[in-house]
């Protein structure tokens, strides 16, 4: 298998279904669309959604149930970033390699595009209920992970403890809370939803949900690596903005080697829980262990 060809056969897929799944660009409203599609297909990893789809995949799930809570996944991730990019939160002017949503449609729209993305994400979920009647229990509690992972018990709550961190020294157990819910929590959500849709049993689902929290843990402190050693030509957006925000991480935490060898450490456990079960999913083991070593 050629992990980068497989990697990009699936943004690919992915582009479309988020493609699909937008809504029109018409209306006296038709700016909000245009800013929601700006934010949405401004290139990025789509590693949620992929993850989604791989976990789906392992545990035998076949056909497009999963597709629209990809669609919905990659919403409430974009609307996330959107209003981190505000001047209110992390004033960042670039994302990708472009200019940001409120850069681009001004500070009003850029909150309004966000909170857009939020609605516009449960309203593409719930379409699997009428796509597939007969799985109504499993998209029930696929929508249950979905709306708390992404709310104050997940990835608000962890954004909430971040930004009142702000300027202040924080100790680790802190800052573990941030990125558990902060970076984890949607993580966590992408691939407990594969699995749930595909049928996964509960044991199943609370074992994929160990792999992922590690994972994303392990994805924000790469994080942390990357705006002290990336380039901003490489990684697609400021470097030092955590030094500018003055921002407890585990680079300044622990210093940088400590927290590479943390990325290796809990992502090699990952991979090896993802191994307890039966069926193998190549593409998806490489996939976590290519997060470790990321550039960008």
């Amino acid at each position: 298998m050629n992990f980068k060809e497989e990697q990009v056969k699936r943004v690919e897929i992915i582009e479309k279904i988020l493609k699909k799944y937008l809504p029109a660009k018409e209306g006296h409203q038709k700016v909000i669309m245009e800013a929601m599609e700006y934010s949405v297909m401004a290139g990025g990893k789509r590693l949620r959604p992929m993850l989604m789809q791989e976990t789906y995949k392992l545990f035998g799930g076949e056909g497009e149930l999963v597709e629209p809570f990809m669609a919905a996944m990659e919403m409430i991730h974009t609307y996330s970033l959107v209003h981190d990019d505000l001047p209110a939160m992390d004033d960042d002017d670039y994302r990708r390699g472009r200019k940001t949503t409120h850069v681009v449609y001004g500070e009003a729209m850029g909150i309004l595009a966000g909170d857009a993305l939020l609605n516009f994400a449960f309203e593409t979920a719930t379409k699997a209920f009428a796509m597939f009647p007969e799985k109504t229990l499993e998209i029930g509690k696929a929508l249950q992970v979905l709306a708390g992972k992404a709310g104050i018990y997940g990835m608000i709550g962890g954004q909430v403890v971040d930004v009142e961190s702000a300027g202040n020294s924080i100790s680790k157990e802190v800052l573990d809370f941030i990125y558990e819910l902060k970076t984890s929590a949607l993580i966590e959500s992408s691939m407990m939803i594969g699995a749930i849709l595909a049928g996964a049993d509960e044991t199943s689902v609370k074992t994929i949900e160990k792999i992922a929290k590690n994972i994303g843990i392990a994805f924000q402190i790469q994080d942390d690596i990357l705006d002290v050693t990336s380039t901003v030509e490489e990684l697609g957006k400021p470097i030092h903005s955590d030094e500018k925000n003055e921002k407890t991480t585990y680079v300044t935490l622990v210093g940088l080697e400590k927290a590479k060898e943390y990325v290796e450490n809990i992502s090699m456990e990952a991979i090896q829980l993802l191994e307890t079960f039966e069926t193998r999913d190549a593409f998806l083991k490489e996939l976590l262990k290519a997060l470790i070593h990321r550039k960008k």
